[in-house]
C-alpha cells in the first residue's frame, strides 16, 4: 500500500508538520490534517495526487492538538469523517475551552500560527477506544490509547507502519544524521512514567516503519522506539539536576534552551534543521510542560 507523506510547509519551513495520505477505492485517507492555517498547502498537495478535498473520505487524528488536529472541522464540513480520541471528541465538538486554552499561549500569533479550528458535527466524529478496529473501503487500522504528551492520544497501527503523532517523538529527516529524537514534553498533560510505558507498549506491536507527525516515515522502528525512550531518560536527567532549585519559568526556559543547543551541535544539526525542530515543538513549551511536570508529580 503506497502511504504518501504530504509536508504542510508550516510557518514556511520544511519538515516541520506532516499529513500522511492512503489512497483507497473510492477516494483517500488522512491520518492527521495540520492546523487550519495551512490548508491552502494540503489541498494543493491533493492536487498533485488527482484528489479534491472531498475525497477525503476520513480523517485520523492522533490527538487534538492544533498542530494536528487544527483543522479537522473544515474537514468534516467536506464530508469526511472524523476519528479521535473519546477524551478529546468533546473538544472537536465545542472547540471553545481548547481555544480559550490556546489564546492564553499564543496571544495575538493565533490566527497567523494555526488559522480556523471549526467545530466537528457529533454526528460525523467516531470516539475511538483503546484496540478499536477501523476499517474504510478494505483498509484497516488499529487504534492504540497511548498516553504520555497528552491523555486522549491515540497511535495508528495499519499494516507494517505505526502513526504515532507526538508520542513517537520529534525526528527531522537529517542527511547523515544520528538518530535524533527530541520528547515534544508540552504542558498540560506531559506524564512521564505514562510515556515510557506507552513505548514499551509500541515495542511489542508487530511494525517496521514508524510515521511521526513530525517528520516522515522510517524503517528503522525499533532503533527509532529506543531513541525515544533514551530521550525521555536525559530528559528526566535534565530535569533532576535543575528543578529541585525550583527555576522561574524564565529560568526553566533559558537553562533548558542551553541544554537543546548542547544537543543539537552533538546531532551537527545545521540552523536549518534546528528550525525545524523548533517549529514542530517550540523549546519554551517544553520547558513549561516538564517544569510543570515537576511541579505536579516531583516536588
Amino acid at each position: 500500500m503506497t502511504i504518501h507523506t504530504l509536508d504542510l510547509q508550516f510557518q514556511n519551513i520544511p519538515n516541520a508538520i506532516a499529513a500522511y495520505l492512503i489512497p483507497h477505492r473510492r477516494g483517500a485517507v488522512l491520518i492527521e490534517c495540520g492546523p487550519g492555517s495551512t490548508l491552502p498547502v494540503l489541498q494543493d498537495a491533493l492536487a498533485e495526487h488527482g484528489l479534491t478535498p472531498s475525497d477525503i473520505t476520513d480523517v485520523l487524528v492522533t490527538h487534538i492538538h492544533l498542530d494536528h488536529a487544527g483543522s479537522a472541522g473544515w474537514w468534516a464540513m467536506q464530508g469526511a469523517r472524523i476519528h479521535v480520541h473519546h477524551f478529546g471528541a468533546t473538544h472537536m465538538i465545542d472547540p471553545s475551552r481548547l481555544l480559550k486554552s490556546a489564546t492564553r499561549i499564543y496571544g495575538d500569533q493565533m490566527d497567523a500560527l494555526w488559522g480556523e479550528y471549526l467545530p466537528v458535527p457529533e454526528a460525523q466524529i467516531h470516539k475511538l477506544h483503546d484496540n478499536d478496529e477501523i476499517k474504510i473501503e478494505g483498509l484497516t487500522f488499529h487504534a492504540l490509547d497511548i498516553p504520555g504528551h497528552a491523555r486522549h492520544h491515540i497511535v495508528y497501527h495499519f499494516e507494517d507502519i505505526c502513526f504515532t503523532g507526538d508520542v513517537g517523538g520529534i525526528r527531522v529527516p537529517v542527511p547523515g544524521e544520528h538518530l535524533h529524537v527530541r520528547i515534544p514534553a508540552v504542558p498540560p498533560e506531559f506524564h512521564l512514567e505514562s510515556w515510557r510505558e506507552s513505548m514499551q507498549r509500541l515495542n511489542q506491536v508487530d511494525f517496521q516503519r514508524i510515521a511521526p507527525t513530525h517528520f516522515g516515515i522510517y524503517d528503522d522502528a525499533k532503533e527509532h522506539i529506543a531513541a525515544v525512550m533514551r530521550g525521555l531518560d536525559d530528559l528526566e536527567a535534565w530535569m533532576e539536576e535543575v528543578f529541585p532549585a525550583d527555576p522561574s519559568p524564565e529560568e526553566a526556559r533559558a537553562k533548558f534552551q542551553d541544554w537543546l543547543e548542547v544537543q543539537s551541535q552533538k546531532a551537527g544539526l545545521s540552523d536549518k534543521y534546528v528550525a525545524a525542530y523548533e517549529a514542530a515543538i517550540p523549546t519554551s513549551m517544553t520547558a513549561d510542560g516538564v517544569r510543570r511536570y515537576w511541579r505536579k508529580f516531583r516536588s
